[in-house]
């Protein structure tokens, strides 16, 4: 089959590698000139495992191309898939669909047979539809469908979600479509994975509402670790009890410093909105993002309570910036919430991330000093926050940390260590919810 896929950003360059993977004859089209050069060349501009070697492979085979504009390839398209990005609007939290119109009124025109043009991005409800007079207002002669399509991938183990992934959610409103989506998909029916075929206005929520759903059960467990600190429980002991209940599973039940990342906090946003536009409450979504929001300030209170109530002055060796390990991606990282509050009342960090640092000089104060080695930012620190939990900080040579450190508290906010064996090792070692 032959597919375009608009927007060579994480999902467009993960998706659209994976169709090659697939057999499918994929271009990926994007209006950034200098990134389609460079990904001609097989220099991947984003950072996920596997992926980079997963596109040279498919250049080499012929079977992916990357250009910065569309031109008469587009009519010999079988799909046409939408992956441009949609961000929060400043103000009011909807998503901002500019990027996904813009790109149908730049496509329309190309359109020559049968297509169906397909929504990958995260979009609301009635999407497909505007998608749908757009292309009739552009292309009134166009022969094509609307479906939508959305993706469920984990960044860190994105290959992995769509090669074997939970199951394919389409959206359509016609048997030609469905088949023309199940067509492109079926190298995954030999691991039977089962297909979900809806309307379109079910399929553009279903993502919504998954996301929503997975930021709950993070800002339920985030609230029972601070019950938990204050009855002296555990909240490792209090997950497994219940996520070994099969109604309530296991994941997502890990206490943090709260979710962020460029899907959860942004999807919740919007699925609030879309219930306000339509006079619906939402008010264990709204909790949510509030309860998420107050765990990092909690977070902050407990930097601040470890340093003996005043961080000014202290240095803090700060390890992991993206949002979760295996990414450089700091959309909405709690770093971004946190470190600045503490820079403002005279914390000095010394940072390290085997990723994100690059991303992280753009977003943090100027004032943030990075450190390519992990034990170089731990240096003359007054105390270590562990933000994200690369397996880099798993294995760390405890006795080196402590014989670096001016101080000797280590704030550990994801979990990642034992309290015996750090207060053992000589740590003024604080968790989460233990």
């Amino acid at each position: 089959m032959n597919v375009a896929m608009v927007g060579a950003g994480y999902v467009g360059l993960v998706s659209g590698a994976c169709f090659a993977e697939f057999g499918a004859s994929v271009t990926c089209i994007d209006s950034n000139s200098e990134r389609i050069r460079k990904l001609n060349d097989g220099d991947v501009p984003i950072y996920e495992p596997g992926l980079a070697d997963l596109i040279r492979k498919n250049l080499e085979q012929g079977r992916i191309a990357f250009r910065d504009g569309y031109d008469e390839a587009i009519g010999e398209c079988d799909l046409v898939f939408i992956a441009v990005g949609t961000p929060s609007r400043p103000g009011d939290g909807h998503a901002d669909l500019k990027f996904v119109y813009q790109a149908v009124r730049e496509l329309a025109p190309w359109l020559r047979g049968y297509t169906v043009i397909v929504d990958k991005s995260t979009v609301p409800v009635g999407t497909a539809r505007n998608v749908r007079r757009i292309v009739m207002e552009e292309n009134p002669e166009a022969d094509f469908e609307v479906a939508s399509n959305p993706e469920f991938l984990r960044e860190g183990a994105a290959l992995s979600d769509f090669m074997r992934p939970d199951r394919v959610v389409i959206g359509v409103e016609t048997e030609r479509a469905e088949q023309a989506l199940r067509e492109l998909y079926q190298p995954l029916n030999l691991i039977e994975t089962p297909m979900v075929v809806t309307d379109l206005e079910s399929a553009e929520l279903i993502k919504y509402a998954a996301n929503a759903f997975l930021a709950t059960k993070i800002s339920f467990i985030n609230e029972m670790s601070a019950l938990c600190e204050a009855v002296n429980a555990d909240v490792l002991a209090v997950a497994r009890g219940i996520g070994l209940d099969g109604r309530i599973g296991s994941k997502f039940l890990q206490p943090g410093p709260g979710y962020g990342g460029p899907c959860l906090p942004k999807d919740t946003r919007a699925l609030v909105r879309i219930a306000q536009e339509n006079n619906v409450t939402s008010r264990i979504v709204e909790a949510v993002m509030q309860v998420n929001e107050a765990q990092k300030e909690r977070m902050i209170n407990k930097i601040r309570g470890a340093l003996g109530g005043s961080e000014s002055g202290r240095t803090l060796a700060v390890l992991g910036l993206a949002f979760k390990p295996e990414t450089g991606d700091m959309r909405d990282a709690p770093a971004l919430s946190i470190l600045p509050k503490l820079i403002e009342n005279g914390v000095r960090v010394h940072a390290h991330d085997p990723q994100a640092m690059s991303e992280a000089r753009a977003m943090l104060p100027e004032s943030v000093m990075y450190f390519d080695d992990i034990y170089a930012a731990l240096a003359d620190a007054d105390a270590v926050v562990l933000l994200t939990e690369w397996n880099a900080y798993r294995g760390m040579d405890l006795a080196r940390v402590s014989e670096l450190m001016r101080g000797n508290v280590f704030l550990d906010l994801r979990n990642v260590y034992e309290p015996e064996l750090m207060r053992a090792a000589g740590f003024d070692y604080h968790c989460v919810g233990r």
